[in-house]
């Protein structure tokens, strides 16, 4: 576990799967000088490469911003040389067909330097933000490639429960959303107010008929933090463009475009009723005395 040590007096954005967009990178790092966060504050939780046809140019972007990044199950494929992406599809799955696509691109395509940074990153970063302990993971906090969602109830609440950190921050699925649970946590001797937040992703729109990835910012209040969710626009024609340019030209490509994934396989059935419905979230404030 690694330690994250942000600066209390500048709001956290975190966001996940840049997935080889090096478009949506750029404009996230730009979102990011916009709002004058540091890179103190700035937290990835993984998947840098993926989808799109830019592998070595996001690992890059991202490595040259200095942020903090959770390892995904992308980054420990490539780093230990593994001949899939680990991704945790169900195997003859769409997602698990198409992924094989990407994954044989991508890895001739990153540097011998840049997989041994992606397998020393760490599985997991905790930290002490406004008060609150925060524990940032990829999928599950004991599996990497876990997809956890919003009407996942019983997985978060039992993950939660046994961990010391008040705030989980997940990601591997894709898309964003904040659950608050009330309940008795194994470490503590009351019932204590615990949350399990994902940013989403930049790399890919979040299903839901936008071409938008996702970001989410953390801020202080008094006695309280809030918690945000943000649309992060950038020119996804062009992202599209440099797939078809390097020859990989699939579904997801598509994707980029229509907002809509090429399979929902991962999905549970609460969520697949709601692809291709544009998303709408409201801010999320905890405070910092259970409640």
């Amino acid at each position: 576990m690694t330690l994250f040590n942000p600066v209390q007096s500048h709001p956290l954005l975190v966001f996940g799967g840049p997935y080889s967009n090096a478009e949506a990178t750029k404009a996230m790092l730009a979102e990011a000088t916009r709002l004058a966060i540091p890179a103190t504050n700035v937290l990835c939780s993984g998947d840098l490469v993926a989808y799109c046809a830019s592998p070595q140019e996001t690992i890059n972007l991202i490595r040259q911003w200095d942020i903090a990044v959770v390892m995904g199950n992308c980054e420990e494929s490539f780093g230990n040389d593994a001949d899939d992406c680990g991704c945790g599809f169900e195997e003859g799955t769409s997602c698990d067909l198409l992924s094989a696509g990407w994954f044989n691109f991508s890895k001739p395509r990153i540097s011998r330097d840049n997989k041994q940074w992606m397998k020393q990153l760490p599985r997991s970063i905790s930290f002490h933000y406004a008060g609150f302990e925060f524990e940032a993971v990829h999928g599950g906090t004991e599996q990497i490639n876990q997809f956890i969602y919003a009407s996942d109830v019983e997985q978060i609440s039992a993950q939660l429960a046994d961990t010391h950190a008040r705030i989980i921050i997940g990601g591997h699925g894709g898309i964003p959303f904040g659950k608050e649970v009330f309940g008795k946590s194994v470490f503590a001797k009351t019932a204590v107010n615990k949350a399990w937040l994902n940013a989403g992703v930049i790399g890919m729109p979040a299903n839901d008929g936008t071409q938008d990835g996702w970001y989410m910012l953390i801020s202080t209040l008094a006695d309280a933090i809030e918690i945000s969710w943000h649309r992060l626009t950038y020119d996804a024609q062009n992202t599209a463009d440099t797939m078809s340019q390097s020859g990989l030209d699939t579904a997801y490509k598509t994707a980029l475009l229509t907002g809509i994934w090429p399979s929902a396989d991962v999905l549970p059935d609460t969520e697949k009723a709601r692809s291709g419905i544009p998303l709408a979230l409201a801010p999320l404030v905890i405070p910092l005395t259970s409640i």
